[in-house]
């Protein structure tokens, strides 16, 4: 029987792909760019930007004594300050829009090793009310188990291979640990009232009052769920736990909405749960009134200068604005109120022209 023309043609080519994959997928392995099977290689200039793909294989293979974790709240600390300020080797595992339940998908990971000596977590008061398994984002949770069966989309992805290593070899730029994912936010351009208030849209007003005590059932179950057990289950891990100084335009949007009143009960009830435990160090920065009425130190009404995130550790290592007891959460939570109550937003918005009757 004659043999098909192109059966040489055809074999030659199934060889060709099949050694292109095992070229793909032996350079994946060996690189590893998201760190999911060794520590990174020496000299190689790993891009570290995803935060989803990369965050498990860094806290199981990076060396470090501490972590930073939480929302972009922490995205511009700079991990040298918590070196010297607070003899700490911390490294970073940022997610943008964090919620409870991606702390605790990391800190599962993080806490396979029992020599973490701190956590420094910002509590995020909107996302704390939100679903127990709520994330931001599709988290690939195939990354942060233990199972290589399933890592198929890691070491078949022409994208990890072109993204993560081809392109940091072509453009061999060193990986710098201490500054991970704080893209141009470093950039003194991104900051300034101008800035905050062309993007910001103040929230319908109601007359509507959300009741004090209705935050504080979806905040319990995410104390519960996403939080409390890692405090409970690590003693020996001190827990730096801090509100992180939103501008006042947040607050100026919780009047609007109705939930200023239940805002503050909620923080008081999660608070009053935090104090409780004896590893945990609670720090309250929202009612540094000269700082969060000034807009120049902001990117929007959230997001603050990295010159924040560095006094924020410094702060940490002198115990400055920390809560000890319930008395000095209501202080803090008094100033807060004064604050919102007496600051002057209508001159605000007057002067650069903003409608607020909405």
């Amino acid at each position: 029987m004659a043999r098909h023309p192109f059966r040489k043609l055809l074999i030659l080519f199934l060889v060709s792909v099949l050694l292109m994959l095992v070229l793909m997928v032996g350079s994946i392995v060996y690189v590893d760019p998201f760190f999911v099977y060794h520590a990174p290689l020496e000299g190689f200039p790993y891009v570290i930007d995803n935060q989803l793909t990369q965050n498990p294989g860094m806290a199981r293979h990076m060396d470090y004594d501490s972590i930073v974790t939480g929302s972009s709240m922490t995205f511009n600390f700079d991990m040298n300050d918590f070196r010297s300020e607070l003899g700490l080797n911390a490294l970073k595992l940022s997610y943008a829009g964090a919620y409870p339940h991606n702390i605790a998908i990391i800190l599962d990971v993080v806490f396979e090793r029992e020599d973490v000596s701190a956590v420094f977590l910002p509590v995020d008061i909107p996302t704390m009310t939100g679903r127990t398994d709520e994330t931001k984002y599709p988290v690939p949770l195939y990354l942060y188990d233990h199972n290589p069966l399933n890592d198929a989309p890691y070491l078949l992805n022409k994208d990890v291979l072109l993204q993560y290593i081809l392109r940091p070899i072509i453009q061999h730029e060193p990986t710098d640990l201490a500054h991970v994912y704080e893209d141009s936010w470093r950039t003194d351009e991104w900051y300034g009232t101008e800035k905050v208030l062309e993007g910001f849209i103040p929230v319908p007003r109601t007359d509507t009052q959300i009741p004090p005590e209705a935050l504080i059932g979806p905040a319990s179950q995410n104390l519960e769920a996403n939080l409390l057990p890692y405090i409970e289950a690590h003693p020996d891990t001190t827990f730096y736990l801090f509100y992180p100084p939103y501008s006042i335009l947040y607050w100026y949007n919780l009047v609007r909405e109705g939930r200023f009143e239940a805002t503050l009960a909620e923080i008081a009830y999660i608070s009053e749960r935090l104090l409780s435990y004896e590893n945990v160090r609670l720090f309250y920065f929202q009612d540094d009134a000269a700082y969060v009425t000034d807009l120049d130190h902001y990117a929007d009404y959230t997001h603050y200068h990295p010159d924040m995130n560095r006094e924020m550790v410094a702060r940490f290592a002198e115990g400055t604005g920390e809560i000890h007891d319930a008395a000095d959460m209501e202080a803090a939570l008094e100033r807060v109120r004064h604050m919102t109550e007496t600051f002057d937003f209508d001159a605000l918005f007057a002067a650069y022209g903003i409608e607020t009757d909405l």
